[in-house]
């Protein structure tokens, strides 16, 4: 029988899909993350770790309202990083910005604050496709996925369910 938290649990597991084959492009197909890649991947793993809890957690109505507002906030984190990936990527190359310090670099130089606002203003590494699949980036798969999850999460979270037996 569906309830709040098996769905909350599938939404975890879609969560580690995505991380999963994140890691098997890096390792297995040889596609070194860009940073803005890299901060995607925390906001999925932030989406993940919301879904897990909630399924762990099993909560009442207050519960499921606190949750489906992490996981908006999750979610929108992971769109608006993504968002911004797939519009560098679409710039005319004349318009690209010059490629930057490498993020390992960058956190052990700069202050977080100063890390975070280069790494979104995005740099020429990240503007290169180096995947696609139908036509779409990576980064455009990760800000649909990204996308439905979310709205998946609040819709799981924010309906009344019959309770569990």
């Amino acid at each position: 029988m569906l309830n709040k938290r098996s769905l909350n649990l599938l939404g975890f597991a879609s969560c580690a899909g995505l991380m999963a084959y994140a890691l098997f492009a890096q390792y297995q197909l040889n596609l070194e993350p860009c940073p803005l890649c890299i901060f995607q991947r925390v906001a999925v793993i932030a989406l993940g770790v919301v879904f897990l809890v909630a399924g762990l957690h099993n909560p009442a109505q207050t519960g499921s309202r606190i949750y489906a507002a992490f996981i908006t906030l999750a979610a929108a984190a992971g769109v608006g990083v993504a968002g911004r990936h797939v519009w560098l990527q679409n710039l005319p190359p004349d318009k690209v910005p010059a490629c930057g310090p490498g993020l390992d670099f960058m956190l052990d130089a700069f202050p977080l604050t100063e890390v975070f606002s280069t790494v979104l203003s995005g740099s020429g590494e990240c503007a290169k496709i180096i995947w696609s699949f139908l036509g779409l980036s990576m980064p455009a798969w990760v800000l649909i996925a990204v996308a439905a999850l979310g709205v998946y999460g609040i819709v799981v979270n924010l309906r009344n369910w019959p309770a569990e037996n």
